[in-house]
């Protein structure tokens, strides 16, 4: 029982913590400029030369095109750094003197992100500059407590759908945020339910339970509420179904692991 508190509790804080990483990440938003980052829509003027005058998209990797100049990296420099790269740029090569350059980004709710599943509050939520995964469930209000620990993230390539699958719970306990990604404009965020287990017979409290990592079923049993004074661990039966969806009924130790939606039947003693 204190193992499934201490995990509910983990996850209470993860979803605080999402929502400080959101307001800190806003707060900052008002006093630091934003970067510039695949899918911003840009239009670039250069003082006295209206002819240079260009409207580009970021690509996916992260470049412009400008006349003159052929492809520029601008994926991570906010946009007056963006504007004294192209000036160094345009007068490296002694295309302008002293050019002033001037970018002005447009609207950036055409860049939207989804969220659906089980958070706080499902939609589309714009992304401006960089958002990793956490900073969009922050957006989204957190992970609900139903809320599994795996993410999935769904987005395109240009040429199919690429799946990513994040373990949130992992990633918080390691410390290793190399899978918290960085969002995109179009990506398809989905937060899976918990898995559950459904326990029923002599116990105190039958009913549908979330189904912790590495759960054995003397835990499970303990999460409702133990035996009845008529309930015996002799002979405990799971119904699981396998690979093809075939019912099976399966007899099992105390040690053993309980799998997503197994149903645990626990007998009345004969004596």
């Amino acid at each position: 029982m204190i193992y499934v508190m201490n995990k509910a509790k983990l996850l209470i804080l993860i979803s605080t913590l999402f929502t400080m990483i959101y307001v800190g990440h806003a707060m900052a938003g008002e006093v630091k400029e934003g970067v510039l980052s695949p899918g911003d829509a840009l239009k670039i003027f250069i003082y006295g030369h209206p002819d240079l005058t260009t409207e580009s998209k970021v690509s996916e990797t992260g470049y412009i095109t400008f006349p003159l100049l052929g492809e520029i990296l601008v994926d991570g420099l906010t946009p007056s750094a963006a504007e004294r790269k192209i000036a160094k740029l345009l007068e490296s090569r002694d295309i302008l003197r002293k050019p002033q350059v001037n970018i002005v980004t447009s609207s950036l709710q055409s860049q939207m992100v989804s969220v659906l599943g089980n958070v706080r509050n499902q939609g589309r939520y714009p992304i401006e500059g960089k958002r990793s995964l956490t900073d969009i469930l922050a957006m989204a209000g957190g992970v609900l407590p139903d809320g599994g620990e795996l993410v999935t993230l769904i987005r395109s390539d240009g040429n199919r759908f690429i799946k990513e699958v994040i373990d949130v719970i992992e990633m918080t306990r390691s410390g290793d945020l190399s899978r918290n990604l960085n969002v995109r404009s179009e990506d398809l965020i989905f937060v899976e339910r918990a898995p559950k287990f459904y326990i029923y017979g002599e116990v105190q409290r039958a009913g549908a339970y979330r189904l912790e990592r590495n759960m054995t079923v003397i835990q499970a049993l303990s999460v409702g509420g133990g035996l009845t004074p008529r309930g015996t661990e002799r002979g405990l039966r799971i119904q699981r179904r396998d690979a093809e969806g075939n019912l099976q009924i399966l007899t099992v130790g105390s040690s053993d692991l309980v799998q997503p939606d197994d149903v645990i039947y626990i007998k009345e003693s004969l004596f």
